[in-house]
C-alpha cells in the first residue's frame, strides 16, 4: 500500500518531465519534501551542452589519433546545439517506450543508432539546402552523400549508451527545489 502511495506522489504534478520518468525518481525518505522535476526547456539546455561538449572532445581526439596533434583544438557549430537539444530529448521518449517494452540494451542500442544517423541525415540534408553544412564525410569508404558515415557507427553506438545510461537517465533524477 504505501508503495502505490508512493508511486501515485511521484507522477502527480507536472507533464512537462518526460515519459518514463517515473521509474526514474529515486525514492524519497518518509517525510522528505520532494522538488519538481526538470521542465522541458531546461532538459534541451542539459542535452545541448551536452552534446557540443562530446562533439569537441571527440573532434579533438579523433584529429590527435589521424594527427597527432597535440592541441586537441576539438572544433562544432551551432547548428550543433538545437540538432543535440532535439536528438537526445527524443532519445529520452524513445528510451521510456523500449524501456516499457522490455527491450534489451543491445536492442535499445541498435535503435539508437539507427535513429542518429537518420538524425544525422535529416539535419545534414536541410543544413546543405541551406549551404550550412558543417561536416563533409565524403572522404570516408562508407558514406551517404557525405552527410553520414559507417565508420562512425561504433562512436556513436557508444555516445547512444551514455547517452541513455548516463545523460538522460541523470539528467530525469534531477529534482528542483524552491
Amino acid at each position: 500500500m504505501e508503495a502505490r502511495q508512493l508511486k501515485a506522489r511521484r507522477t502527480q504534478g507536472s507533464n512537462d518531465q518526460g515519459p518514463g520518468v517515473e521509474d526514474e525518481a529515486p525514492e524519497e525518505p518518509h517525510g522528505s519534501v520532494s522538488g519538481r522535476p526538470l521542465s522541458a526547456v531546461v532538459r534541451l539546455y542539459v542535452y545541448a551542452l551536452h552534446g557540443c561538449l562530446c562533439e569537441v572532445a571527440f573532434t579533438a581526439a579523433w584529429d590527435w589519433c589521424s594527427t597527432q596533434d597535440r592541441r586537441l583544438a576539438g572544433h562544432s557549430s551551432l547548428w550543433a546545439l538545437p540538432m543535440y537539444a532535439t536528438a537526445i530529448y527524443l532519445m529520452e521518449i524513445l528510451r521510456a517506450r523500449l524501456l516499457a517494452q522490455h527491450r534489451p540494451l543491445p536492442v535499445r542500442l541498435m535503435s539508437y543508432t539507427v535513429f542518429i544517423y537518420l538524425w544525422e541525415f535529416s539535419w545534414g540534408a536541410v543544413l546543405r539546402l541551406l549551404g550550412a553544412c558543417p561536416w563533409d564525410y565524403s572522404g570516408y569508404r562508407y558514406n551517404l552523400g557525405g552527410l553520414v558515415t559507417l565508420e562512425y557507427a561504433l562512436p556513436w553506438t557508444v555516445a547512444a549508451f551514455i547517452a541513455e545510461q548516463h545523460v538522460i537517465r541523470n539528467t530525469l533524477r534531477i529534482k528542483l527545489h524552491n
